[in-house]
């Protein structure tokens, strides 16, 4: 029994095939993103040899993605979110199979290896956010942590296994190979959405544009549950992600070999898919805000104890134990959020989500090669590690709201319907026995879904 609980529940690919198809086809279309992204990077520098060239291309995609993110959020809230991720899909696979013709043509230019990255990263800004809306929809408020648990191993197998892959096609069959792979996996994808049952959203649509842009802002705000949500993965990530000083750490204290920074660089990620894995116990967990914070402050305990390693080995393990936390807070997170959000604000709290996701480490990583510059690499991550747990700490004793915040008891199994076909109504979520309370709290509280 205990195992059962420590091993990564998947309860919700059994009991809801809309959810089964769903993670399915974007099992196989994170894999083809990834040995994309891979195989851009490697085009972009096998043309230039410059490190700067594959620099923009970070730009060309972080750039969309910010500016475009937050006003996505109104359209997401306007239409059935099923309809606008196929829309969107469909645009992200042709811009995949705009790829390949490129590479099949050996077109040796870059401009369009920019453009294709902006346009892929303007559709995704649409696309990730609206897909985040359709978690609390397919499953029970009390089967979201296993779902959120589900959904981060995607991102970590796929960030672990795509490059890798990448590597093996680009090497046997040339870079045109990974492009028609990811092109040729948006099938999956594509299917599991088409199966999925309409989901307009609940309460009527918004009309999209820069009021009801405004309007998410204010609720984000008024929601102290949400605002410290969000406000704690800011903290995370601004003070706390060390990718930028990777690179001079290890040529300081462990030799400096590529092979040396390639583990560096996939120890977070191996420590996701740990933490993922052993997920099973997230779902028994009442208060999710505090939780979310504790994870939040290991993060940031693993990434001091790296700054401070003396060996590979200790620098990786740490390296491990802050993925895995960070995966952790992360489903945690995904939880408090998707719960406490009501379906007509969801798609654009689910776009603010994204775009701090996107921005925010990226300021991070800035903020971390400042640092390291001014004073020395291990001052830079230590000091960022120690900022980060300052800040859970002090999130928790500000924001009561979210520390108390806990999620709705888990009814019986056998009692728990489950979504089969098209137009299945998702079954609604039980009061919890504290609604009240977060309600005055917060100023807002979802019943059903």
């Amino acid at each position: 029994m205990a195992r059962r609980r420590l091993i990564m529940d998947i309860g919700p690919l059994k009991e809801s095939p809309p959810f089964r198809r769903l993670w399915a086809g974007s099992v196989l279309s994170a894999v083809g993103a990834q040995m994309t992204s891979f195989a851009v990077a490697l085009q972009v520098y096998t043309l230039t040899r410059s490190s700067i060239a594959v620099g923009m291309v970070g730009l060309a995609s972080a750039v969309p993605s910010i500016v475009f993110g937050l006003a996505g959020g109104s359209v997401i809230d306007a239409f059935d979110r099923r309809r606008l991720v196929l829309v969107t899909s469909g645009g992200l696979a042709l811009v995949s199979v705009a790829f390949a013709v490129q590479a099949f043509a050996e077109y040796d230019r870059l401009w369009p290896l920019y453009l294709l990255v902006a346009l892929q990263s303007l559709l995704g800004a649409l696309d990730g956010p609206a897909r985040r809306t359709f978690l609390p929809r397919l499953l029970p408020a009390e089967r979201i942590p296993a779902g959120a648990a589900l959904t981060m191993f995607i991102f970590h197998a796929s960030a672990t296994a795509g490059p890798g892959l990448g590597g093996v096609v680009a090497s046997a069959w040339g870079l045109k190979m990974c492009y028609l792979v990811d092109a040729l996996s948006f099938a999956a994808s594509l299917y599991g959405i088409v199966r999925l049952p309409a989901m307009p959203p609940e309460g009527g649509a918004t009309r999209p544009g820069l009021s009801a842009v405004a309007d998410g802002f204010r609720f984000i705000r008024g929601n102290r549950i949400i605002g410290g949500a969000f406000l704690a993965d800011m903290s995370a990530t601004f003070f706390g992600m060390p990718l930028a000083l990777f690179p001079a750490i290890n040529a300081e204290h462990f030799g400096g070999s590529a092979q040396t920074l390639g583990l560096l660089t996939a120890a977070p990620a191996v420590g996701g898919i740990i933490g993922s894995s052993l997920s099973g116990w997230v779902g028994q967990v009442s208060r999710q805000g505090r939780a979310m914070l504790i994870a939040g402050a290991i993060w940031g305990a693993g990434l001091t104890g790296f700054g401070l390693a003396g060996s590979l080995w200790l620098a990786l393990s740490l390296l491990a134990l802050a993925g895995a936390a960070d995966v952790i807070s992360v489903v945690f997170r995904t939880t408090v959020v998707q719960v406490a959000t009501p379906d007509r604000y969801l798609g654009r709290v689910s776009a603010a989500e994204y775009v701090v996701g996107v921005g925010c480490p990226q300021l991070g990583n800035f903020r971390a090669g400042a640092v390291g510059s001014l004073t020395s690499p291990a001052a830079g991550i230590v000091s960022g590690g120690l900022a980060t747990i300052a800040g859970a700490a002090l999130i928790g004793l500000t924001i009561p709201a979210l520390s108390r915040y806990r999620a709705h008891p888990a009814p019986d199994a056998a009692d728990r319907p489950t979504p089969d076909t098209p137009g299945h109504p998702a079954p609604a979520a039980p009061d919890a026995p504290d609604a009240a309370d977060r309600l005055a709290e917060d100023g807002s509280t979802r019943g059903s879904f």
